[in-house]
């Protein structure tokens, strides 16, 4: 059987590597099967060769290292569209679980089994493993738990026909690496390594590269793109189980080592996962689930719908959506889940109904909606018949030419074909989008009740849809009211630059040959130039992302430098009081900007002539900077409503955007800005920063 599940695990990699298509999974999976196909051939050694038994086992240990790495990848990336978020996310994690047990493994390798003396009887069945051997095999658990619990992230952000194409992975998976929990907590209560176990991990691995074999044919020719939430899973059933498991086993153990016989607690703690293994099967059964909420309703006479749980989970569900993407991908999986239909998809309709565009599927990929879509003429005829009949209705038995189709775009996974239904969502006497639903578990046809409580989820996936579309248009135009008004400020200095040399080319052949004239003219274009060059920088910071490279500095140091030679004009003056300032953490060059902002705009408001006071220091956990001027002054209305937006401004040349931009840096920096000010009496800003000592 070792040598069996070595070449299993063996063929079953070199197929998927020899696939035409490879999908970012394939590599990683390879890599993971062929470290289990060595672990059993050196299993397999070590059971044919008893007085190499040791060398075998630490040759093992030093394979089986190389398992977390290449499997937590592989659960990281197996069918998931944002695959390389997830990476980046895991970067640190990855790099352990690829350098920690091998380095383990390699340095310590001749402490992960020993020999004890008087013991060689024992070694043809169990090993002892060594204080190495214990922490590889620590690291190999959680390992383990990681790999399982990222996979049924992936399982439970899929409905429909995407979780029974994957649905075999999963389960070959978990069984695989349930199996290799249970062995690694029995080398860690016993501290051995036991021959008993490797027979079961290749009955385990034999079983799962069936089952994964059986998932590759079915998502062979077929894109996978599942997007879970890139936020921590809560109410992981692995972590429960997991927890579960190990706590009774613990417990077992401890009573049995008191009691004696640690063969019968072997057998028990193996039928526990075993079981365990089993309640998952069972609960993870669509089948089931729909066969016994169809014996509740048709014996106990219960509604098949509770309407008041359907429409808390669909509140809940769409309440946070705020994108068409994330709020389509959310419908289809609320109604695959509460119609159990395997295959569920949403069809965004443009405003001149001229196109459909698949906006998310349990069962299509991007590439193949593409190429499945309508052309314009097909989607015009669908999209007038559901104007003029806007009820949902069953394609399957229709031979209208707008069913066909339909038909045509949402194609069947499984040879009965009965049960396709179209709704269409409709808002404001316009086709917004078409919700198809095909591939009922069990292949039940569409009752009664179904269509009405489809119909009633309609209504409210079609609101919902309308609300995301009705803001984006709104943020659209709000977008192109700033353009238009950025547009307008950039006219305008570029008009009073334009004036400028359109002067000096006007006078030219007049006074060409004045040399006072020239070094007028030259000075004037530097000038002109220069503020050409200093609007687009400007405006240019509106539509780059703020980023900061914080470090240990002293803020005092920082305000001194910014304002050197801002006060060499006659009549105008910075005042600096700093006080005694520890060093804290914040970016030089951005704080140093939000100071030569300040105190350039208190000189403007002082009209260049006054005295400005600068001041440091501590106040509660923040270190503050405080800019006082005596000049003009703002309202209270100007300051609440328009002081920190762009475009907003009291100055004549000024564009608006200083404080702005002073705003972000600050609280990029987890900072404020306050400001007190009176009209005629002067202004006051303090910036407060965080007094953090250290980069975090």
């Amino acid at each position: 059987m070792l040598f069996a599940s070595a070449v299993c695990a063996g063929a079953l990699a070199i197929g998927i590597m020899l696939r035409r298509r490879h999908n970012i999974w394939d590599y990683p999976f390879a890599a993971g099967m062929l470290v289990l196909a060595a672990e059993a051939v050196c299993n397999a050694l070590g059971a044919q060769l008893p007085n190499t038994a040791v060398l075998w086992q630490q040759w093992r240990l030093v394979v089986t290292s190389f398992l977390p790495g290449f499997w937590l990848l592989f659960s990281l990336t197996y069918a998931r569209g944002n695959a390389l978020e997830f990476v980046r996310r895991w970067r640190f994690p990855l790099a352990v679980a690829f350098l920690l047990p091998v380095g383990i493994a390699l340095v310590f390798r001749s402490q992960l089994v020993f020999v004890p003396e008087g013991a060689a009887a024992k070694i043809a069945w169990r090993t002892p493993i060594g204080g190495a051997g214990l922490a590889l095999s620590a690291v190999l658990l959680i390992g383990s738990i990681l790999v399982i619990t990222n996979l049924e992230r992936t399982f439970r952000a899929t409905v429909g026909t995407m979780r029974w194409r994957i649905k075999f992975m999963f389960i070959g998976t978990a069984l695989l690496f349930a199996v290799r929990i249970y062995a690694t907590t029995q080398m860690l209560l016993f501290r051995g390594v036991d021959s008993r176990w490797s027979v079961l991990e290749s009955g385990a691995l034999i079983v799962a590269s069936i089952l994964m074999l059986r998932s590759f044919f079915r998502t062979s020719s077929i894109d996978l793109d599942v997007y879970p939430s890139p936020s921590v899973i809560r109410g992981s059933l692995t972590v429960l189980l997991a927890g579960i498991y190990l706590l009774i086993v613990g417990a077992a153990a401890k009573l049995v080592a008191h009691m004696g016989g640690g063969n019968v607690f072997a057998l028990e703690a193996l039928l526990i996962l075993v079981a365990i293994v089993l309640l998952v099967l069972l609960v993870q059964s669509d089948r089931l689930r729909v066969r016994m909420g169809r014996f509740v309703s048709r014996h106990f006479q219960r509604p098949l719908y509770d309407y008041r749980t359907v429409w808390r989970r669909f509140t809940e569900g769409t309440a946070s959506q705020v994108d068409q993407a994330g709020l389509c991908r959310s419908l289809v999986r609320m109604v695959a889940d509460i119609f159990q239909c395997l295959s569920v998809a949403i069809w965004i309709v443009d405003e001149k109904n001229e196109s459909m565009v698949l906006a998310a599927s349990t069962f299509l990929s991007e590439a193949k909606g593409r190429d499945l879509a309508l052309s314009a003429t097909e989607a015009g005829e669908v999209i007038q018949r559901f104007l003029e009949h806007p009820e949902p209705v069953d394609i399957e038995t229709s031979q209208e030419n707008f069913a066909v189709l339909l038909r045509r775009t949402h194609p069947c996974e499984f040879p009965r074909k009965e049960n396709r239904v179209c709704l269409p969502m409709i808002a404001r006497g316009q086709v917004i989008a078409l919700l198809m639903l095909g591939d009922r578990v069990g292949g039940a046809s569409f009752s009664t009740q179904d269509f009405d409580m489809l119909k009633c989820v309609g209504d409210h996936a079609t609101a919902n849809l309308l609300n995301v579309q009705l803001a984006h248009r709104l943020l659209q135009a709000k977008e192109m009211e700033a353009f238009q008004t950025m547009a307008a400020f950039f006219v305008h200095d570029l008009k009073n630059a334009a004036s400028t040399l359109s002067l000096m080319l006007k006078n030219m052949p007049v006074h060409f040959d004045d040399p006072a004239f020239r070094e007028d003219a030259l000075r004037g274009v530097s000038k002109s130039v220069a503020h050409i060059n200093h609007v687009i920088g400007r405006l240019g910071l509106l539509r780059s992302e703020l980023k900061i490279r914080p470090a240990l500095a002293d803020l005092n140091a920082v305000v001194a430098e910014a304002v050197t030679g801002l006060d060499s004009e006659p009549g105008f003056s910075v005042v600096k009081e700093l006080a005694e300032l520890p060093k804290v953490t914040f970016d030089r060059e951005q704080i140093a900007k939000v100071v030569t902002n300040l105190v350039l705009n208190a000189k403007e408001a002082m009209s260049g002539a006054g005295e400005v006071r600068l001041s440091t220091g501590r106040e509660n956990g923040w270190v503050v900077l405080k800019v006082q001027d005596r000049g003009s002054g703002m309202s209270q209305e100007f300051i609440e409503r328009s002081l920190f937006r762009p475009f907003q401004t009291t100055k004549k040349n000024g564009l608006g955007i200083g404080m702005f931009q002073s705003k972000m840096i600050v609280e990029v920096h987890g900072g404020r800005i306050a400001v007190a000010s009176q009209p005629g009496a002067g202004t006051t800003f303090q910036v407060f920063l965080p007094a953090k000592t250290k980069a975090e």
